[in-house]
């Protein structure tokens, strides 16, 4: 029997890179799964090489950023095999663009899609799972959260859906529903916009779906509120926003005190450049 064998989950972006991936993958260990996408023909191709296989597998076809496809495919998950017990957010779009020639279009589009398409399908989702006591959501972040430059959008995107990640894991944690982030490395066609550092194409979307497929199954029971970096060869825990000492305290702070304490004591704990903090 198969690790998801009896679930159905609902993965958006599959027709190509990790959703196609993540599919086939978990579609191969006994899930059904609805394809979401916002072009059909990869859409249907999917869907094809899971029944082809044996699989059960239907398609969703639409926009992550319209709330209205969000209701649809998790209706139609529930009406085509009776359930939801996962829901991996993979839709999304990227692009570079040095900040004083990013335009207002192209923020709103970005955000549209990975930040409100992550929100309309997990508020969607949780509704489901919630009545049903359990489910598993998979938010698909990046390290570019802790800042990337010629990428500011993107990152504040991915920082958005860590949020919201530890944010739902707290609320849905009483009804039995799990929620993390991964934060995968893979030669996509998204990743491939980062022209400064773009995955190598030995590290395929394959080797990055056995860990979507573990946090969808019972296997990963007592993980939940999770930032996790995944590659072809890693994989760790991402450390989450704390106080950082020293905490200075003052009943009241005049500029020359915020001064005098930056330069004594704060400036030694100042966080380096993300470029000096992260290595793949």
């Amino acid at each position: 029997m198969g690790i998801l064998e009896g679930k159905a989950v609902v993965i958006t972006g599959a027709g190509r890179g990790l959703g196609r991936a993540s599919a086939l993958h978990a579609a191969a260990c006994g899930a059904a799964v609805v394809v979401n996408d916002i072009d059909e023909q990869p859409a249907d191709e999917v869907v094809s090489l899971i029944k082809g296989s044996g699989g059960r597998a239907v398609t969703s076809i639409g926009s992550v950023a319209d709330p209205g496809q969000a209701h649809a495919a998790i209706r139609r998950c529930l009406t085509e095999f009776g359930r939801i017990d996962g829901l991996v957010n993979n839709a999304g779009v990227r692009y570079q663009a040095p900040v004083w020639e990013d335009t207002p279009e192209r923020m709103r589009e970005l955000i549209e899609v990975n930040v409100l398409g992550s929100l309309y399908f997990g508020s969607a989702a949780a509704r489901a799972m919630r009545e049903q006591g359990t489910g598993s959501i998979v938010n698909m972040a990046s390290l570019a959260m802790v800042g990337q430059s010629t990428a500011a959008t993107y990152a504040s995107s991915k920082g958005a859906v860590s949020s919201m990640t530890v944010a739902w894991a707290v609320e849905l944690a009483e009804y039995g529903v799990r929620v993390n982030a991964l934060f995968p490395l893979a030669h996509t066609r998204m990743a491939q916009t980062d022209t400064r550092t773009p995955a190598p194409p030995e590290e395929t979307p394959e080797r990055i779906a056995p860990i979507v497929t573990y946090l969808l199954s019972d296997l990963s029971t007592a993980v939940t509120g999770q930032l996790i970096r995944f590659t072809a060869n890693k994989v760790h825990i991402v450390r989450q926003t704390s106080a950082k000492e020293p905490v200075l305290r003052n009943d009241g702070w005049d500029v020359h005190d915020i001064a005098e304490v930056f330069d004594k004591h704060l400036l030694a704990a100042l966080e380096p450049p993300p470029s000096q903090r992260w290595t793949r």
